[in-house]
């Protein structure tokens, strides 16, 4: 994510603690399966599907403000969600050689492909290709989080300021 993606979805300073509610990361997952669901329902409501769109598209923008700080943050979901939030700072922040790597950009590429068949699935109605696209995407996004937890893990280590968002 980029900084100003960030700064669209809230994402500043205290708010990241926030996210890092596994309750939000968990949530946020379900989002792709409801929006694919509301593109979809146009066979049963029509027109009345771009509110459903609408909906899950509102959820996704206000999702990762919607819940209080976690009462831990030793888990995989926010530590995904910290190393995301060094990831973003990765401009400004040097990072191990291993996170420099094609292995983040290969997980971006997956979900693009994961994507496209979501995708072509909606149009063609076809409930495997969408299904498939979900799998494909969904399991990207849950290796690119593993990553980002790596991350976080490494960071933290040599980083006072990282090593106490672990709580």
């Amino acid at each position: 994510m980029s900084v100003s993606v960030n700064k669209l979805f809230g994402l500043e300073g205290d708010n990241w603690t926030r996210h890092a509610n596994p309750v939000s990361v968990w949530t946020r997952f379900a989002v792709l399966p409801l929006l694919a669901l509301a593109v979809w329902s146009r066979e049963w409501i029509g027109w009345w599907s771009l509110a459903a769109v609408a909906l899950a598209l509102v959820f996704m923008m206000v999702n990762p403000l919607l819940f209080p700080p976690p009462r831990s943050t030793r888990n995989w979901a926010s530590k995904g969600v910290f190393g995301e939030r060094i990831w973003t700072e990765r401009a400004t922040v040097e990072l191990p050689p291993q996170f420099r790597s094609k292995v983040l950009q290969v997980t971006y590429a997956i979900q693009v492909a994961g994507l496209a068949v979501l995708v072509y699935g909606l149009v063609r109605l076809d409930l495997l290709e969408v299904v498939s696209g979900l799998v494909i995407l969904q399991t990207a996004k849950a290796w690119f989080i593993d990553r980002m937890v790596l991350l976080f893990e490494h960071m933290k280590a040599g980083n006072p300021e990282y090593a106490a968002w672990e709580y």
